[in-house]
């Protein structure tokens, strides 16, 4: 049976029907567990009914606290998630069940694993908050009896502790338990500092005392004035853990760290809170700079009170934090004040609590992408250690944003389509543009254009998870999209050489097809085709050969190799007329070879490398000459009629070495209206010219002949040419 403090807790908060349904899963988890001990030597059941103990501080529902109590017994035990939904319900088997994959990782390294935990645990947090709340009290319960494992083992544990399981206990408010798991992973870490350091905290407190009860008896007399503000003084201990970081993080001694008090005053309303300040600041002068009003302004994790710091006796630093007893609810135990109030009239703040916390696990499951958990792990992490700035909408809404967020990240934190069409933005009714880094109490209104889309160049400034999993996740599927499309007309060239249109062909046709071929839709395949994963004429000929029925189709039966499939020597000799045509936009989703530099007006030819992108070259390029049978496939191409881009063209130039040569040299390649984009120089040796390779970036093969005149009349030139390998 489970102890008699925790019925009596659980009878506080909790039906009679309720608490005998807690009591009906420690039952069973004691059977389940039946025989099994901790390292330690206890009965194992001792552990799941601690972190039934800890969920019921919280109070958390009865469903909570059977799936705490049964946590560990599918992972432990022969029972299955079935018979756990059978015997309780299937919401108990499916916290059960999420709880225990968090621990069924098996992973290369330790920084795979890590980042892989991270990620389960925060989206396994967005489908059901109460799957970590139960694995938070687990991980505590365990680190306290952490002592009965190995060196080794104390060691990573308590290292997963700090840097997975304390961030997330920070996010979601429960700052006793991340302050607490600190403090342990310190002591499993650094077991000789703690030592030291918790020697070290306990003489000073001694030392001064009598100096800090001097402080509250004076704080407490003047409140006590003051009936009807019901106000409550303690005294806030520092943690060893958060002397030690402030050391490490500030480079200061230990005293240094204690040299002020920390005092805590909880009152029962927002005006008292307000009244106290004053009534504070009457009796101690307060340091400027220093004050900072959470209660109008919250962090992001619902955190409220009034920050005041206070020259104390012997100018010695006050620092207080005021706060309803509410607000200290939640400072203490986070999103688990959830559970401990039936309305939100019985806690101010805390349905927009709520509120903020569901928004922020709904973003985290938008920023779940196909890559991997470490860029996963890069995008969330940036919103558990934030740096907050408050700015504010045109309609006077506050968004909590990292010190450091963009306008970018402005406009996708109010939504993803407010981001991905963004322009630019008025700050304080002054027009910026988008990289502007906004500034705490800033006014911050979107500028958008339904045409407008996310550039590259904007994940090299934002600063927030979601802005840059949004832009990542726009551009792949952009770059998916151009790929299908590119595939889709690279196959349906392919398939006119066996005499069949693709726009005659099904929708359902190729959905067997591509089945068949191993994708799971023909967008699939036309990706893989415009991936260069899979060969157009290939992938048209097994089409072809299966629309006969699986026969040899007529060419292969008389022995006759395909046009496509010719020598690279007979195809140079007698080219096809039957040319792709490319679009803009094909250049994100095809290579132009970097041998010869293809440009418009130049006679192209697509080469397909097995397992690479397609590759455009010039006809006649010595490159394509010598690999293109041995290695890959081609198709002819034609240009855009008036393609929008800029290409990359080199050019090679011979002068003899004066003052101001390359100066000049670039002067022209400006006039001519293209950005240099590199410069490589071969010094000679006696008396012979110089030569110098440009990078440049032209519109066609007409600009860059206007280039190439423009440089032959630089005084000195020789000789100008375009530069192919």
């Amino acid at each position: 049976m489970p102890s008699n403090d925790l019925l009596r807790q659980l009878g506080q908060y909790l039906p009679p029907d309720e608490v005998a349904l807690v009591e009906r899963a420690y039952l069973y988890s004691e059977r389940a567990h039946a025989g099994q001990l901790r390292k330690s030597g206890e009965p194992y059941v001792t552990h799941p009914l601690a972190v039934a103990s800890i969920l019921a501080g919280w109070q958390l529902d009865a469903q909570a606290l059977a799936a705490a109590l049964l946590h560990d017994v599918l992972e432990d035990t022969a029972i299955s998630k079935e018979e756990l939904a059978r015997k309780f319900d299937s919401v108990i088997a499916d916290l059960v069940d999420a709880v225990s994959k968090l621990n069924q990782l098996d992973f290369s390294s330790r920084e795979e694993a890590q980042a892989e935990t991270f990620s389960k645990m925060v989206l396994a947090m967005a489908r059901d908050v109460r799957v970590i709340l139960i694995k938070l009290a687990d991980r505590f319960h365990n680190m306290q009896t952490l002592g009965a494992m190995s060196l080794a083992s104390r060691q990573r544990i308590a290292r997963e502790t700090r840097d997975i399981y304390a961030p997330i206990a920070q996010r979601l408010g429960l700052y006793t338990l991340r302050q607490s798991l600190l403090d342990l992973s310190f002591k499993h870490l650094y077991p000789y500092r703690h030592r030291m350091l918790s020697n070290a905290i306990e003489t000073v407190r001694a030392g001064r005392r009598d100096t800090v009860d001097g402080v509250l008896s004076l704080l407490r007399e003047r409140l006590a004035q003051e009936p009807q503000l019901n106000a409550e003084v303690s005294a806030r201990e520092r943690t060893v853990y958060s002397a030690y970081n402030k050391m490490r993080e500030k480079h200061i001694r230990l005293q240094q760290v204690m040299e002020s008090y920390g005092v805590l005053v909880l009152l029962d309303s927002r005006s008292a809170c307000y009244t106290v300040l004053g009534i504070l600041h009457e009796i101690y002068k307060p340091l400027p700079g220093r004050f900072k009003d959470y209660i109008a302004i919250p962090k992001a994790n619902g955190y409220q009170a009034l920050h005041t710091t206070l020259f104390g006796p012997s100018s010695i630093p006050i620092d207080v934090q005021i706060r309803t007893r509410d607000m200290n609810l939640v400072a203490e135990v986070g999103v688990a004040a959830h559970w401990m109030y039936s309305s939100a009239s019985d806690l101010v703040h805390l349905a927009e609590t709520q509120q903020s916390t569901r928004r922020w696990l709904k973003g985290l499951l938008e920023m779940q992408t196909e890559g991997d958990s470490r860029e996963f792990v890069e995008n969330i992490k940036r919103d558990f250690f934030p740096e907050e700035i408050y700015v504010f909408t045109p309609k006077g809404r506050i968004m909590v944003l990292p010190r450091g967020a963009t306008v970018i990240d402005f406009a996708y934190s109010i939504h993803t389509d407010v981001g991905n069409h963004c322009v630019g933005a008025k700050i304080d009714h002054e027009i910026m543009p988008l990289r502007t880094v906004l500034k705490n109490g800033s006014q911050v209104e979107v500028l958008t254009d339904a045409n407008a889309q996310p550039m590259p160049a904007w994940l090299s400034f934002v600063t927030t998870g979601k802005a840059r999993s949004a832009i990542r996740n726009y551009l792949k599927n952009q770059q998916q999209q151009a790929s299908a499309a590119l595939g889709e007309r690279l196959l349906g060239h392919a398939l006119t050489i066996f005499k069949l249109d693709a726009k005659k062909i099904a929708p359902e046709q190729w959905q067997a097809f591509s089945e068949i071929q191993g994708a799971k839709s023909a967008t699939e395949l036309f990706t893989d085709i415009g991936r260069g994963k899979r060969l157009p004429f290939m992938v048209a000929q097994t089409f072809a050969q299966q629309r006969n029925g699986g026969q040899p189709l007529p060419e292969q039966r008389r022995g006759k190799r395909l046009p496509f499939a010719q020598t690279f020597a007979r195809w140079f000799d007698q080219p096809s007329t039957e040319q792709l045509q490319l679009r803009d936009g094909d250049g994100d989703v095809l290579c132009y070879a970097s041998c010869c530099r293809p440009l418009p007006n130049d006679p192209i030819v697509g080469w397909f490398r097995p397992g690479q992108e397609l590759e455009v070259h010039i006809r006649d390029c010595a490159t394509l000459k010598q690999h293109a049978v041995r290695q890959g496939e081609w198709i002819e191409m034609a240009w855009p009629d008036k393609p929008q881009a800029l290409f990359v063209s080199e050019v090679r130039s011979w002068a003899l070495d004066r003052q101001g040569l390359l100066a000049d040299q670039a002067s022209a390649i400006a006039q001519a209206g293209a950005n240099i984009l590199q410069v490589t120089i071969e010094k000679p040796q006696g008396h012979a010219p110089s030569a110098m390779q440009f990078q440049i970036e032209v519109r066609d093969r007409q600009h860059l002949a206007d280039i190439l005149r423009g440089l032959r009349r630089v005084a000195g030139v020789k000789k100008v040419q375009r530069a192919r390998a």
